[in-house]
């Protein structure tokens, strides 16, 4: 981050009344981004920090995109701003990119907002040679998200839905046992989502022994491994997500472990997203 920089929205829309997607002035984070990278923002001064992944960039542009689900008070503050609104901070590129090479097949799996954080990935690995097959859920088709993106970089697309209003009805780890079932051929699995997600995924790999990468997204502060809070057990060992990953091998990652961590300050977040509702009705005309 330089400082006095400015980052300004320069695009904005709204995928589904919960997600939003911003493109973003962010020159010096566009030229060294890769696929897996994060970065840390600010809204405003008294603001907390909160970690989103880099669904795409543009380095000619100088621009960043970044997809925003409203389910806390910042990401709620975040999809609120408008296009020529600035962000106060933003910290990036964070993060070991992934390690993009030709494996073969790679199947990539995005659940709900985690599809835009596949898509880069999707993206580079399909630039490397390989065939590329994606699998997107969400719970109803209104949530299915980039899935035209999704579809321009892979060889072949799934898509589900918990409810069956779009594609097929279920889960994305149907279509995965579905293949592994038909012996199709898989050199690699990378999936992005919900922790339930993807830990179901990672035990239905891991019977076949396919090497399984999972892109965590825990609770982070400083981004520099010095406070603590992304701490997952990995192995017998233990990992700052922000320094060490945001990738590990799935097949080694203490899932229950990270729910509990998760969940560690549910009720305040509840608290302070009801808070912040509650003074934006007194204060709205």
């Amino acid at each position: 981050m330089i400082r006095g920089q400015k980052f300004k929205i320069i695009k904005k829309r709204m995928l589904n009344p919960q997600t939003g997607i911003f493109v973003i002035s962010a020159p010096y984070i566009a030229k060294k981004h890769n696929p897996g990278h994060f970065i840390i923002l600010r809204v405003n001064e008294t603001g907390e920090r909160i970690p989103l992944t880099i669904a795409d960039s543009d380095p000619e542009q100088g621009t960043i995109t970044i997809v925003v689900q409203g389910i806390g008070k910042t990401t709620t503050m975040l999809n609120s701003l408008q296009a020529g609104e600035d962000i106060l901070d933003i910290v990036g590129p964070l993060g070991n990119s992934t390690h993009i090479e030709n494996y073969g097949t790679v199947l990539i799996i995005g659940g709900g907002v985690g599809t835009a954080e596949a898509y880069p990935i999707a993206k580079g690995m399909k630039a490397a040679g390989n065939k590329v097959i994606g699998i997107i859920g969400a719970r109803t088709q209104d949530l299915v998200i980039f899935e035209e993106e999704m579809a321009n970089v892979c060889d072949e697309i799934f898509i589900t839905t918990d409810d069956g209003s779009y594609g097929h009805k279920g889960f994305v780890s149907d279509i995965l046992k579905d293949m592994i079932q038909k012996k199709t051929k898989i050199d690699l699995v990378v999936a992005v989502g919900p922790v339930p997600m993807m830990k179901v995924v990672c035990g239905i790999t891991k019977e076949v022994n396919i090497h399984t990468l999972v892109s965590l997204n825990p609770i982070m502060m400083d981004g520099t491994g010095m406070c603590g809070g992304c701490r997952v057990t990995v192995g017998s060992e233990g990992k700052f997500v922000c320094v060490d990953g945001p990738e590990f091998d799935g097949h080694k990652v203490d899932f229950d472990l990270l729910v509990k961590r998760q969940r560690m300050y549910v009720n305040e977040e509840k608290r302070s997203l009801n808070v912040f509702k509650e003074h934006k009705c007194k204060v709205s005309p």
